[in-house]
């Protein structure tokens, strides 16, 4: 469950800090993907980290917000490569503006979340600046990779999962690692957060992945089985592929709704909507495994669990 209290705290500081500036085109645009809402889960494993490792959450928040900013700054431009027109049920910046406008709101984001990480005085600025950077390359990184393996033809398992723990997985880390070092942990103890994190980042990456096959736009805010129709090469498609030769044929054969329909019919056929969320179950329990560590350490993971629950269970 999310812990409305910090999603409160959070949710004021973003609106004191919401973006406004000249040109109005690039400010509103930033805001407008900054308002469609989400789960605002960074930034509340910013604070809930915080606590846990016994620190202030109010003097994370400029932490938190850096990495909000950051993750929406990276949606831009993800929807920008893969040409989506909707994103958590609304226009895309791209669609609903122009495509050189996110591109700079895009740029600009970036940009202002260095700018909230450098209104952060606490302990720890120097270590978290230095994750956040690595977290950034390692996410663009990630961004490459998914789009070159939309045309290669030999993309296995474990590479489709390395580039999920970048484009994705990493920035929960991190999240969870800054909130952690502004509590005064040494670098080596919060790197059991940035575990939790990334554990945490892969079991919900492979439920997203299950949504855009199985779920419906209304659950997502997305159409339902963009991944299909765009080619990308998920766990279900490579799982697909080693048991047999169909899915490559109805990829080749068939285009957009009809291509949906057959492919999902087929990993359902073959029991991958169940394998998937076997998988995730298992990152559910490498999370436990480092929730367990910390509390031997004597941290206090009671909400960081309760989250961990609730995304597991979640069904948007």
């Amino acid at each position: 469950m999310i812990d409305s209290r910090l999603s409160n705290l959070y949710e004021a500081y973003r609106l004191e800090h919401a973006f406004s500036g000249n040109p109005e085109t690039l400010y509103d645009s930033m805001q407008y993907i900054m308002d469609l809402g989400g789960k605002r889960i960074r930034p509340l494993l910013v604070l809930m980290a915080a606590e846990s490792a016994g620190g202030s959450a109010e003097e994370a928040l400029p932490l938190a917000h850096a990495v909000e900013i950051f993750h929406n700054f990276s949606l831009v431009h993800d929807d920008i490569m893969d040409q989506a027109l909707v994103r958590r049920g609304q226009p895309t910046v791209h669609e609903r503006w122009n495509t050189p406008t996110a591109i700079l709101a895009g740029d600009n984001m970036l940009v202002l979340a260095y700018e909230s990480w450098n209104r952060y005085s606490g302990a720890g600025k120097l270590q978290a600046f230095e994750a956040f950077t690595a977290t950034a390359k390692a996410v663009c990184e990630g961004q490459q990779k998914d789009m070159d393996f939309a045309t290669q033809t030999q993309v296995g398992i474990p590479d489709y999962l390395g580039m999920i723990e970048q484009k994705t997985a990493v920035l929960l880390g991190c999240a969870l690692q800054m909130g952690a070092l502004s509590a005064g942990l040494e670098l080596e103890e919060s790197r059991l957060y940035y575990q939790l994190g990334c554990s945490v980042g892969l079991s919900f990456q492979m439920i997203d992945d299950h949504l855009d096959s199985f779920g419906t736009q209304a659950q997502t805010g997305k159409r339902l089985g963009g991944d299909i129709a765009e080619g990308k090469k998920t766990w279900l498609y490579l799982r697909s592929a080693q048991i047999s030769d169909e899915v490559n044929r109805l990829f080749a054969e068939l285009e957009e709704e009809d291509r949906i329909q057959a492919v999902r019919s087929l990993w359902v056929k073959q029991g991958l909507d169940l394998g998937l969320m076997e998988l995730a179950e298992s990152y559910h329990q490498e999370a436990q495994s480092h929730l367990a560590e910390l509390q031997a350490k004597g941290r206090d993971v009671q909400a960081l669990n309760a989250l961990c629950e609730w995304l597991l269970a979640r069904q948007h």
